[in-house]
């Protein structure tokens, strides 16, 4: 094998085959290494060979130089280095991943392991198999996808800078070598990344790792809604359960109400049973004795006063006022019935003058809240005061800017010529809110006097209360009832102006109202829209002119 070395390709030739080690190669140490050094040249030195009469070389052709240029780099650390990062007979092949789909750790566990030679970390982790734990196998892959190799190609550097014939060219071989031994690491390090990557997707127990991750995540998740699902099922049976306690005791406090109330209605019926049998006691009794008198005359006048006191006698007087009558005789009957008459009117004369009280108080209070008010020093003519309702009544509440369109209406109307502020009609709706029913009856009799004055008739009110005429305007017919007004309203929208005979259509479509009616009731409200509209607009264009 020596013999057919070149000598002058030395630079290609297996060193550690040369020195005979190549049994052992990179593993070899540097006795090692000098020992069979030492054999090859006691052998194959030039002197013992041409001793022995073999023809020789001349200079640097013999063979011999092929041993001393192995011996030199293999003894240097840094020339072996050079020469291993280069090892002719290393495999650098990668398993394809369709290789290793039957026996993963059979193809890929050697080739790990030779790899292992290039790490500068000593303490490379094995591929292991398929019991190896989840740990393990990652800190495996992430020990290679993070691997550190000492690898380096300056052994193939085409030209050596010590040839250069000066500075400049020693600068650009050393240049040129740089960028080759860049490449080649680049290279290197993706082989190495392939190969990672290869393991990593054949690598069983990644998928069987991945399957339990999933399995785990699905346990996790489905275990998460059985406890959602448990949470919700707890409390909508709390919740039920909180219901039907509220329904039991809703269900035992109504049952308690109506028992109370049958209880008080008992009661109330025994009591009103009770009085009722006084009354008639005392009526039989007043009525035995000829009310006390043989004069008729009085006798009507004790029977009315008999009929006071039953109606203003509670049970307990009326049963003192019987025992008495029945354990006395007929002057002293007389004497208890008339002090309890005295008693009686004494406390109606009471009670009368403490409503007048009232009454003027309430007036009194009417009259200082009126001129308290910005404009209630104006004095509010009878005419006023219906406008003021009129305007009310026709502006309700919801209306923009409800009160100023009010005092606009009332100054647009208003026959006194006095201009009045939404302050003032305010002030003057409010008196006449907590005015005394006998002061709005009065107010309401003006008016009606007022009318009948003006037209010379007596409209129709349907035997409607002086308070209830107060709360609306009076007009000249009946009413319009709500119902009316809806029925109307409807019978507009479905007989449009072009339908023929429209007014007799409406008007049967309304019961109770004629066709007069119907057309007078549509005027009236075409005229409350449009004044709704104009005082609506006088308060828009003061508003803007006040911007």
């Amino acid at each position: 094998m020596l013999k057919t070395l070149d000598p002058k390709d030395w630079k290609n030739q297996d060193h550690y085959a040369v020195l005979g080690l190549g049994h052992i190669r990179y593993r070899a140490t540097q006795k090692q290494i000098k020992a069979a050094h030492k054999a090859m040249v006691l052998k194959h030195h030039p002197d013992k060979r041409k001793a022995a009469g073999e023809q020789i070389g001349e200079g640097d052709n013999d063979y011999f130089t092929c041993i001393t240029k192995a011996y030199e780099i293999l003894s240097d650390p840094v020339k072996r280095r050079a020469f291993n990062s280069i090892d002719p007979i290393f495999d650098n092949s990668v398993p394809s991943k369709s290789e290793a789909k039957e026996n993963f750790f059979e193809v890929f566990s050697p080739v790990f392991e030779r790899n292992a030679r290039w790490s500068n970390k000593k303490s490379v982790p094995k591929l292991g198999d398929m019991n190896s734990s989840f740990e393990e196998v990652d800190a495996f892959y992430s020990f290679w996808y993070n691997f550190d190799s000492w690898r380096e190609f300056s052994y193939l550097d085409e030209e050596e800078k010590e040839k250069a014939e000066c500075r400049d060219e020693r600068r650009w071989i050393e240049k040129q070598n740089r960028a080759a031994r860049a490449l080649r690491k680049k290279e290197e390090m993706n082989r190495i990344r392939t190969l990672v990557d290869n393991a990593y997707s054949c690598d069983p127990r990644i998928k069987k790792f991945k399957e339990e991750e999933k399995a785990k995540k699905e346990a996790e998740k489905k275990a998460k809604v059985e406890a959602k699902r448990k949470e919700q099922e707890a409390k909508e049976k709390q919740r039920q359960a909180e219901l039907e306690a509220v329904r039991l005791a809703k269900e035992k406090e109504e049952e308690e109400v109506r028992q109370q109330a049958l209880l008080a209605k008992k009661e109330k019926e025994i009591q009103k049973k009770a009085i009722k049998k006084e009354r008639q006691k005392l009526r039989t009794t007043c009525k035995n004795w000829n009310y006390f008198s043989d004069n008729e005359a009085e006798c009507v006048k004790m029977m009315e006063e008999v009929e006071k006191l039953c109606d203003r006698l509670e049970l307990t007087s009326l049963q003192y006022l019987n025992e008495a009558l029945t354990s006395t005789t007929r002057e002293g009957g007389k004497a208890a019935v008339v002090k309890q008459i005295e008693e009686v009117n004494e406390q109606i004369k009471q009670e009368k003058e403490e409503a007048e009280a009232r009454i003027r108080q309430a007036s009194k209070s009417s009259e200082r809240s009126t001129s308290s008010g910005g404009g209630g020093s104006k004095n509010w003519s009878e005419d006023d005061l219906q406008l003021l309702i009129k305007a009310v009544n026709l502006f309700p509440a919801g209306t923009n800017s409800r009160w100023e369109v009010i005092a606009n209406y009332m100054n647009l109307h208003s026959t006194t010529g006095i201009k009045r502020t939404a302050k003032d009609v305010i002030n003057k709706a409010k008196s006449l809110q907590k005015l005394d029913p006998h002061q709005k009856d009065d107010i309401n009799k003006k008016a009606f006097d007022k009318f009948k004055k003006d037209h010379g008739a007596v409209p129709q009110l349907d035997n409607a209360a002086p308070s209830e005429r107060f709360e609306g305007p009076v007009t000249d017919s009946s009413p319009w009832t709500t119902e009316e007004q809806k029925l109307l309203e409807q019978a507009l929208k479905t007989y449009p102006v072009n339908t023929p005979e429209r007014w007799e259509k409406i008007a049967a479509a309304v019961p109770g109202r004629s066709k007069k009616d119907c057309m007078k009731r549509y005027k009236e409200l075409v005229e409350m829209v449009k004044a709704k509209k104009a005082a609506q607009e006088q308060v828009l264009n003061a508003t803007k002119a006040k911007k």
